[in-house]
């Protein structure tokens, strides 16, 4: 490691250029890396939904169909609007009442099941279908097209007109949430590092190591709105600490040498050794995130690891080249800092550590319950602003004609047609269901079959498959809609075995069956990951339980105050938010327990080792834990989607949490368990209890 941290000093300047030049490949790849908007299309692909989901689409072209709702308009210009609509790529078929009877007929004489369908008071609706699902390019396109040609008359909703908006605002807004999370982190290193330059010199490497990270994101394909928005924010707050160990170090090792080369090759290997369990676990909270079925965990956990691995590479490579760049300037421009010595909190929290302990085994009892009750939704578009376009198209179509779902039933058009007018009859008695429409129904409603346009029949019984049309008087993921689903769902599978119920009801209802599993199986691999890494790290059996538990009290306690606020949050802020905080705040207690071994090592009993421990520890944990803060808060504070604002309020929150509990509790399990370390870790020098405990601790 000697030889690559002199390589790195001497060769500096070739380093910065190769750095500046990679930029250009990687600012490539962070264009050209797309970006999908529908988190539904996350959902494992053996789900009877999602298998549903690509069968509307292969055979139907039905994976994406929009409702415009059009007010007080005549029936001549509603069709010119739907012919226009019609000639726009990516829309397969516009379907309105003129598919079906003569619209110089006045409304009143048309088959009920036609009024009733397409009509309500002074308001109609037209069925717009594209020939690919919601989220792709193409469909996306074309709904921006299609609301060129709508007027203040004209409401677009319906799935894919939801994520065209999410779209269009995560894509103003992310700039912003990066630019805030500059900004804020930037004062906060001003006020808490010696140099004014230093804030910009590590903000220049992280973003370096940012850009490296959005491009090789062209390896995966594609990636989520929620990872393009957060993973900026999250790397800077995350590897932040890094930049902070290597420049200490240096400092340190410069007064050991005058060859500044020299100072930095060994402060660049002794980061390394430093940093390499901290980006471990950091690394393998990320990682855990790969369990999930829902495949979103993935996308975040891949790309958030490979961010910090990078920003790993970044702070021994392109930082100190930086450093030693600039270190006149750094010097030339240092102020004192607004953090105190610590003193006095470490005086109090050994004096004191008693009290902590006792602190500690009660504050579970209020976290845990509140984490455990903690309210959370599932229906994304409650997470979006209530003024958006296409929210407010989709509560005009429940007031309006009492649709909040539609749910996409497929079943073998060999049934006999009876049983199908049967099935049909069931369906349409199940608790909430407004209208089902049928091939079938229609036929036999007053509709001679003669009249059924052969494409609009071929978009309903195509290649052996039947599609019926269930439209919910219920929102996704309410529980009555739930219910409504299975007996939908138990319905047709009498009538069809292999028969399907998709759409957004029916996959938000598998989505919240596989998140209350992965709730689970990523808390477990985090901790069982972390625990492996501190244990091989420290050589011990007990510090990997007491520092993993002092997390998880943060972690607790950070979840449970929704509970007590009278919060709802998102179901994916429940999941993801625990690994993140364990990987990104257990580097704080690694610190604080590795300076407590050191001071051990060095002879101190227990509690004056502590104090050092904490004295030493505790301006790095709060500007990193500050930093963190700053970063997600100003994004939590400026967001409009309650998603991402969510997602950040609880990371804001919860490395304030993790640093109070590393300061003030974990110090006294430590002194506590010190003993048992002792005995269960190699290494750890026995017998540290000496008579300055007392002395320390009068």
């Amino acid at each position: 490691m000697k030889k690559f941290g002199r390589f790195i000093a001497e060769k500096r300047v070739l380093v910065l250029i190769i750095a500046i030049f990679l930029l250009i490949p990687a600012t490539f790849g962070m264009v050209m890396t797309k970006i999908n908007y529908d988190v539904l299309t996350y959902l494992p692909k053996n789900l009877d939904s999602m298998k549903g989901q690509t069968l509307l689409d292969e055979t139907f072209s039905s994976a994406a169909t929009s409702f415009l709702i059009i007010d007080d308009m005549e029936s001549k210009d509603i069709v010119k609007i739907k012919n226009k609509i019609s000639t726009i790529d990516g829309v397969e078929k516009v379907l309105w009442v003129d598919d079906l009877v003569d619209i110089t007929v006045p409304k009143e004489i048309y088959p009920d099941e036609v009024k009733n369908f397409f009509y309500s008071g002074n308001s109609t609706m037209v069925v717009i279908k594209f020939k690919e699902g919601g989220a792709s390019e193409r469909t996306q396109t074309a709904i921006g097209n299609i609301k060129k040609e709508m007027n203040k008359q004209c409401f677009l909703s319906g799935v894919s007109a939801i994520v065209k908006d999410t779209k269009d605002l995560a894509d103003k807004q992310t700039p912003l949430y990066v630019l805030l999370a500059v900004v804020l982190s930037t004062i906060v290193l001003a006020l808490t590092m010696e140099s004014v330059l230093i804030p910009f010199i590590f903000l220049a490497s992280i973003g370096f190591a940012i850009l490296y990270n959005f491009g090789t994101n062209i390896f995966f394909g594609e990636i989520s709105y929620v990872t393009k928005a957060l993973a900026a924010v999250l790397q800077l707050g995350v590897t932040m600490d890094y930049s902070i160990f290597l420049l200490h170090r240096y400092e340190e090792e410069k007064s050991k040498y005058d060859d500044r080369n020299e100072a930095m090759s060994e402060a660049i290997a002794n980061t390394i050794k430093a940093i390499s369990g901290s980006s471990l676990t950091t690394i393998a909270g990320f990682l855990a995130l790969i369990v999930m079925k829902l495949a979103l965990g993935k996308d975040i956990g891949l790309v958030m690891a490979k961010g910090v691995f990078l920003g790993v590479i970044s702070t021994v490579t392109i930082l100190p080249a930086f450093i030693l760049f600039f270190d006149k300037p750094i010097h030339k421009f240092k102020h004192k800092t607004i953090l105190p010595e610590f003193n006095k909190v470490a005086d109090l929290v050994t004096r004191k550590y008693k009290l902590f302990v006792v602190i500690f085994v009660i504050a579970f009892i209020p976290a845990i319950y509140g984490s455990n009750n903690a309210k959370v939704y599932y229906n994304l578009d409650e997470s979006l602003p209530r003024d958006m376009e296409s929210i407010v198209a989709t509560n005009k179509l429940k007031d309006k004609f009492n649709m909040m779902t539609t749910h996409m039933i497929i079943v073998k058009d060999d049934i006999p047609s009876y049983k199908k007018k049967e099935m049909v009859d069931r369906i349409e008695k199940v608790d909430g269901i407004e209208k089902v429409v049928s091939y079938d129904k229609f036929v036999g409603g007053g509709v001679p079959e003669s009249f059924i346009p052969e494409d609009m029949k071929s978009s309903v019984i195509k290649d052996g498959y039947n599609l019926i049309i269930a439209n919910s008087k219920y929102k996704a993921a309410q529980d009555a809609e739930n219910k409504q689903i299975e007996e939908v769902v138990g319905i047709v599978k009498e009538y069809d075995k292999d028969g399907m119920v998709a759409g957004e009801g029916p996959l938000t209802k598998d989505l919240i069956e596989i998140s209350d599993i992965d709730f689970k199986n990523v808390n477990y691999a985090s901790i069982l990951a972390i625990f492996a890494i501190i244990l091989f790290v420290f050589k011990s059996i007990s510090l990997p339980v007491i520092l993993v538990l002092s997390i998880e009290l943060a972690i607790f306690v950070n979840l449970g105050i929704p509970y007590y606020t009278g919060n709802t949050i998102p179901f994916i802020s429940s999941i993801v938010i625990g690994t993140i905080q364990l990987g990104a705040t257990v580097d704080y207690a690694i610190l604080l327990t590795s300076r407590f071994e050191e001071e051990i090592q060095n002879g101190h009993g227990r509690i004056e080792a502590m104090r050092i421990a904490v004295q030493g520890s505790a301006k790095s944990i709060v500007t990193s834990a500050l930093t963190f803060f700053a970063a997600t808060a100003g994004v939590a504070i400026v967001s409009d989607m309650e998603l991402i604002k969510s997602l950040c309020v609880l990371m804001a929150r919860g490395a304030l949490i993790s640093m109070v509990v590393i300061i003030f509790i974990l110090p006294s399990i430590l002194i506590v368990s010190e003993k048992l370390i002792a005995h269960t870790t190699k290494g750890w020098r026995k017998n540290a209890v000496s008579t300055n405990d007392n002395n320390s601790a009068a």
